[in-house]
């Protein structure tokens, strides 16, 4: 599903998330419309991403601030 988060320097970046498994970690695909793609994973209530990743740590608090605002709706929806 494709989302519109706002970057710590004012800007709107569409983005791509979808989410998968590996092994027993719930992970989360990002990709970007520069074809850019990240991995994202939530270790207690901090996100973190895979180490070859290239992401900020702004970045990814947003991205992760997104991903629970989906989390939460869904939740909600049931």
């Amino acid at each position: 599903m494709k989302h519109k988060i706002k970057l710590p320097d004012g800007t709107l970046q569409l983005i791509e998330i979808t989410s998968a498994y590996f092994k027993t970690w719930h992970v989360w695909n990002i990709k970007f419309a520069d074809g850019k793609a990240a991995t994202l994973f939530k270790l207690g209530s901090e996100w973190m991403q895979r180490n070859e990743d290239f992401l900020d740590e702004h970045v990814i608090n947003a991205i992760g601030k997104r991903i629970d605002s989906i989390l939460v709706r869904r939740k909600m929806a049931f």
